[in-house]
């Protein structure tokens, strides 16, 4: 039980923070660059879930993924499966729950790249994929690092969410911090302890990369 559920969060945590990965980046040069009537209103919500408890956040993407909504009925039919209570549907709260987390390190890194630096790429004529590829990138691979660092763990470590919407299914929804909590119900203190030692280890690891990248000037892609 203990094992089997580690390894489904740490499914999730790759998944999610893959496709992560993918969604912040183009969100994080939007809202470092972007000048256009909503911007404040796209920052809000990609935010929310930084205040939002997280069983709320749940609740909402339960309904919306419910099987009688045109989203539930979609996955279905493609699928032949619901999409709520499954891992799929875990993956589609976890996105959603952890933006945040990727795309603000990734916007403040893009923030910090000097100003001449992007000139100079507009001034050579480069399209947006070189200007991203040569300049971009290379100049916030720092804030690229803490993104999947902070976004992995904050996914490895949800409770709230996964249980509204995976429930807490073996071999499937069962993620690490919902077996802990069941762990200390069934007063299995030894195993517990076990399973919170090792999640409390992958946080601190992860925080240690994160501080390490900030302290090296990786964010701008040189030293301070």
């Amino acid at each position: 039980m203990m094992w089997e559920a580690l390894f489904i969060s740490l499914k999730l945590a790759t998944v999610t923070t893959a496709i992560l990965l993918v969604i912040a980046m183009p969100l994080a040069y939007l809202l470092a660059f972007g000048h256009f009537r909503g911007r404040t209103m796209l920052e809000t919500i990609v935010a929310l879930p930084l205040v939002l408890p997280p069983t709320v956040l749940g609740y909402f993407v339960l309904l919306l993924i419910a099987p009688d909504t045109w989203i539930g009925e979609s996955w279905q039919a493609w699928f032949d499966s619901t999409l709520a209570f499954s891992f799929s549907g875990m993956v589609t709260a976890s996105i959603l729950y952890s933006l945040p987390f990727a795309v603000q390190p990734m916007q403040h890194a893009l923030l910090a790249i000097p100003k001449n630096w992007l000139e100079m790429a507009h001034t050579q004529q480069l399209n947006l994929w070189q200007r991203a590829s040569r300049v971009i990138l290379p100049a916030a691979k720092g804030g690229v690092l803490a993104a999947v660092a902070l976004a992995f763990a904050h996914t490895m470590g949800e409770f709230g969410v996964v249980l509204m919407v995976g429930g807490s299914i073996p071999s499937e929804t069962r993620v690490a911090s919902i077996a802990l909590f069941e762990l200390v119900e069934m007063q299995q203190d030894s195993r517990a302890n076990q399973l919170a030692l090792v999640l409390l280890s992958v946080s601190f690891a992860v925080l240690t990369v994160v501080y390490a990248v900030n302290r090296r000037g990786l964010a701008v892609g040189v030293r301070p």
